[in-house]
């Protein structure tokens, strides 16, 4: 998930657009509705009701509710408000911090990533890297001239209550555990490991036991999303396909790095049946959420862009159909996460941030 690498995709990454063969954008008509007095809409993004910025500076991402919709938990590097590198916050429904600091809910030390409410909405998963280095890991961006994410063997994913204190422990296996989401049935948790070798997508329950590994195809599996009744998976993938392409990924894998820059959608069910492959754009396609009624999906892309950037939120339908253009930007719309009514959007945005690169949290009201 670690946003902050994928944000610099805006200025460094030069990709080749892939003009998909069977599939088509359409983009809605512009009506006129609330969204025209509200400066943060464009006015072809007719699924925004309404529209709120949160916050206001540094790299803010992967912003989640709470089961009951009153809080929501997200990672920030804001260095005003007193961190060198990701950690968790936490937030009422009804707050914005133009002027103030939310609660430090991680920490502190090393880098978090993935924090996500468990069901009693008192608890929440995420990673860290402070049992290994109480310090923030240094962030490689290149290796050979080409972009790579780093991928922590230092991660593991623990369980906090809302005052910051760990109350468990959910993974010790070595290497990468991290990218932790949980079902809407409260059952579950899917998260990303290397623990096989290779970056696979596993199940646990919330207490940490029952693990299962649900991928097993050579490349980088994350960024997992349960469906709304718990069924199916969502997630990105980078899978490898030719012997040169097998070869750098194992290298880089070694190295405890990934290369990002082409990803595409796959679905499955939650046991890891019935693996099917949702899009094939070309480019990055990722940060994906299922709508509310679990037919469609949510995510972002750059596929459309000549050089890389700008990304923007796209929906389609679990058949990989209808695929539909939602914002509108020049920059960065990603990590859309809906409401567990459904009523509201969550996402990050460069929208609004007078030219500089932060990436703050917006909050609309969804219409379909």
């Amino acid at each position: 998930m670690r946003y902050f690498q994928l944000l610099l995709l805006l200025s460094i990454l030069v990709a080749c657009k892939n003009n998909p063969s069977e599939e088509s954008v359409s983009s809605e008509e512009t009506t006129v509705a609330e969204t025209s007095n509200n400066p943060l809409i464009y006015p072809e993004e007719t699924h925004f009701k309404s529209l709120r910025q949160i916050t206001f500076g540094g790299d803010n991402a992967e912003a989640y509710w709470s089961f009951d919709d009153q809080q929501l938990l997200f990672q920030s590097n804001y260095t005003e408000w007193g961190v060198e590198c990701d950690q968790m916050f936490l937030m009422n429904v009804n707050e914005s911090f133009e002027s103030t600091k939310p609660p430090m809910i991680s920490t502190g030390n090393g880098r978090t990533t993935c924090g996500y409410f468990l069901p009693d909405n008192k608890h929440f998963v995420y990673a860290s890297t402070h049992l290994v280095d109480e310090n923030c890991p240094e962030v490689p961006l290149r290796e050979n001239g080409k972009y790579v994410w780093p991928v922590y063997d230092s991660f593991d994913i623990f369980v906090a209550d809302l005052e910051g204190n760990i109350t468990g422990q959910l993974t010790n296996q070595p290497g990468y555990d991290a990218e932790a989401t949980v079902s809407p049935k409260g059952d579950k948790i899917v998260f990303t490991s290397t623990r096989s070798g290779d970056l696979e997508l596993y199940t646990m329950n919330i207490d940490g036991s029952d693990v299962k590994q649900i991928t097993d195809q050579l490349g980088y599996d994350g960024g997992a999303f349960f469906s709304p009744d718990g069924t199916q998976l969502i997630f990105r993938s980078s899978r490898p396909k030719t012997e040169e392409e097998i070869k750098e990924y194992k290298e880089l894998l070694a190295q405890g790095l990934v290369q990002p820059t082409n990803m595409e959608l796959f679905i499955c069910n939650a046991d890891g049946s019935d693996l099917r492959q949702l899009t094939n754009l070309g480019n990055a396609n990722w940060s994906p959420f299922f709508h509310p009624s679990g037919e469609k999906i949510l995510f972002s892309s750059n596929f459309e862009a000549e050089r890389g950037f700008p990304f923007n939120l796209y929906m389609i339908d679990v058949d990989g159909k209808n695929l539909t253009r939602i914002t509108h930007g020049e920059t960065f719309d990603a990590f859309p996460v809906f409401s567990n009514d459904g009523k509201h959007l969550i996402f990050s945005s460069n929208r609004n941030n007078g030219g500089n690169r932060d990436t703050n949290l917006f909050i609309a009201e969804w219409q379909d």
